[in-house]
């Protein structure tokens, strides 16, 4: 009977622990998923190794009832919903989902400043883990993503950069960046989420 109890034990103990550790998947968010008045704040700051600080700040995101649907408030803009969650039809997009550990894709992208300088990155991502982490909003469960690669625009700018972005399913958004770009190192971190109950 001992013995039954033992190898009952262990059985019960081997399937426990096998679905502790599957593998989880994450999808890109729907429409669905968000709420009005739903609110993100972040903090960020972006130094030289010279000490400059270049940007230093807060961003607040919130979402909102516009006349065609929810959106999402950035700066003085705001942006339709559906263009967020917008399927990325590219071969090199920023996130590549489904979302799992050990997944590598390539990023790439051109854009255009205000003053006209135009730019591209490329980088090699992988999603390193999915584990618990901490940061001022509180406790999360969050893929950590990394992005090596580099940086160059229209003005001779070259930089080697990695980018490290912890991004939580549960709040639809990334919680931490640290991007190390040439001679700058530059961190956000969410500090407040909210959601109406």
């Amino acid at each position: 009977m001992k013995l039954h109890l033992i190898i009952l034990l262990t059985f019960t103990l081997l399937i426990a622990c096998k679905s502790s550790t599957k593998p989880t998947i994450t999808q890109q968010p729907t429409l669905d998923d968000y709420q009005i008045g739903e609110t993100w704040v972040w903090k960020y700051k972006g130094v030289t190794t010279e000490g400059e600080v270049r940007s230093d700040g807060t961003d607040k995101r919130m979402i909102v009832q516009m006349n065609e649907g929810l959106g999402m408030t950035i700066s003085n803009d705001t942006i339709p919903l559906t263009d967020i969650v917008k399927v990325d039809e590219s071969e090199t997009p920023k996130y590549d989902w489904p979302l799992k550990v050990g997944k590598t894709w390539k990023y790439e992208n051109s854009w255009t400043s205000q003053d006209g300088t135009t730019g591209t990155q490329s980088q090699q991502a992988e999603v390193l883990s999915y584990q618990e982490e901490t940061v001022e909003a509180g406790t999360f469960m969050a893929y950590t993503i990394k992005y090596t690669g580099k940086t160059t625009n229209s003005r001779g700018y070259n930089a080697d950069e990695e980018e490290i972005w912890l991004y939580a399913p549960s709040v639809k958004n990334f919680i931490k960046l640290t991007q190390s770009q040439g001679d700058f190192l530059y961190v956000e971190e969410l500090i407040e989420y909210s959601k109406p109950n």
